[in-house]
């Protein structure tokens, strides 16, 4: 058996669901994208959703790192003001999630009686996702609804459970928030936030490629989400445009967890999106959190050019282009562009942005990034180049409608997997 067949024999073996689920997975995990195929909206009367701002509708900083020296003591308070404002950013930002999880320690145990279930905005191998309106408080979630025996059969109870862990302990404006679990004798629930604006995947395929200011701005988002999860030792290994989703103001929201993994050190486990998997990870090295350094790199390929920079049909001639490395140019792309992603799809660790010793500052601070705050990125201050039309609360427009299920939760029955899910 030749190398590569080894690998497609263990990827076999350690994400046994890919054969019966499309590779580049939806919302939540769920649902059947086509990468070729634009996905259908609900609705064909958006014509402002169509398209992305062709022209930059934002400056993406409003400070420069040098500033001009000041001649006027007027000037120099309105610089200390400026400073401090900064600072006061960079600190709101810093305990958000300490604030979440806050909120999360005091809330009462949810409950499927809590809710009322509306329509399904995706489904899949181990169940569907519902757009729900808590009987409280009358917001909208979206519950993640898991049949036990599937998720058992698929072998994913590992991931299962990781991905509750992981969802629980983390909390950041670019993630998809958890609110609660629980479960009955036949399904798992997870209660997360409610994202209205669709996937980024969907506008990405609308038009075809984004221009660099758009580029940047997502990559930004994602970046510091990254970070993020990388300073609690998280490694998220699953970074692709149907895993973001855009909030009502169109920004990110990063979705699916279900491959994060609590990685201190290294980890072994093959599993991700074979367009976006690390060399490291496809020739069964230990691996760490630089994996997901190389997928932002993808990611931002992908969003500068239409389609990811190594792709095939044939899995096994895909995972050979990626160990080879060679990447095919497109001539408009931005030199500065270019050379950050030379800097991330790099399979030398050792040169990898992202995996040196400044970490993610190294990226930030590269000059395509020229001209970003990112505290101000960090809190959300910074306009999106594109904006959902979304018709109030509860819109799901930017969804497609799949057939609703008359199966009934919360009914009693035989629960041979409870002690595989204790913690739920």
């Amino acid at each position: 058996m030749s190398f590569i067949h080894k690998i497609l024999d263990r990827a076999s073996r350690h994400n046994n669901a890919a054969e019966e689920k499309p590779q580049r997975r939806s919302f939540f995990g769920f649902g059947a994208t086509n990468k070729d195929e634009k996905p259908k909206m609900e609705d064909d009367d958006h014509p402002s959703t169509e398209k992305v701002v062709e022209k930059p509708a934002l400056t993406l900083s409003t400070h420069t790192s040098e500033k001009q020296e000041s001649s006027t003591a007027e000037d120099e308070v309105k610089d200390m003001q400026a400073e401090g404002e900064r600072e006061r950013l960079k600190q709101h930002y810093a305990n958000y999630d300490n604030a979440i999880l806050e909120q999360r320690k005091n809330r009462p145990r949810l409950k499927l009686e809590d809710f009322n279930l509306l329509r399904t905005l995706g489904t899949g191998s181990f169940g569907r996702v519902h757009l729900a309106q808590s009987k409280h408080n009358g917001r909208y979630y979206a519950i993640k609804v898991l049949k036990k025996a599937e998720v058992v059969r698929l072998k994913q109870v590992e991931h299962t459970n990781s991905e509750k862990f992981i969802l629980e302990s983390a909390a950041n404006p670019f993630m998809v928030n958890l609110w609660g679990t629980f479960q009955d004798d036949i399904n798992l629930y997870m209660v997360m936030d409610y994202v209205p604006g669709g996937e980024l995947f969907s506008i990405l395929r609308k038009n075809q490629r984004f221009p660099d200011h758009v580029a940047k701005f997502y990559a930004a988002e994602v970046l510091l989400a990254i970070e993020y999860f990388h300073s609690k030792n998280i490694i998220y290994r699953d970074l692709k445009p149907e895993n973001l989703l855009l909030d009502s103001q169109g920004h990110i929201k990063i979705t699916d967890f279900g491959f994060a993994k609590h990685v201190p050190d290294i980890t072994w486990t093959l599993c991700g999106t074979p367009d976006y998997l690390a060399p490291e990870v496809i020739q069964s090295k230990g691996y760490g959190m630089a994996v997901d350094w190389w997928s932002l790199g993808i990611l931002i390929f992908e969003m500068l050019a239409g389609h990811p920079p190594f792709y095939d049909d044939d899995h096994l001639k895909l995972y050979e282009k990626i160990l080879q490395g060679k990447i095919r140019w497109p001539a408009y792309f931005d030199p500065h562009a270019k050379d950050l992603l030379k800097r991330l799809l790099t399979s030398d660790l050792s040169r990898r942005y992202g995996n040196l010793k400044g970490g993610a500052e190294d990226i930030k601070s590269h000059k395509w990034f020229s001209g970003v705050d990112f505290v101000r990125v960090a809190n959300r201050q910074v306009r999106s180049p594109y904006v959902p039309t979304i018709r109030g609360e509860g819109d799901a427009s930017h969804f497609d409608r799949y057939p609703e299920t008359s199966e009934k939760y919360g009914v009693s029955g035989p629960d041979p997997y409870r002690e595989k899910f204790h913690d739920f």
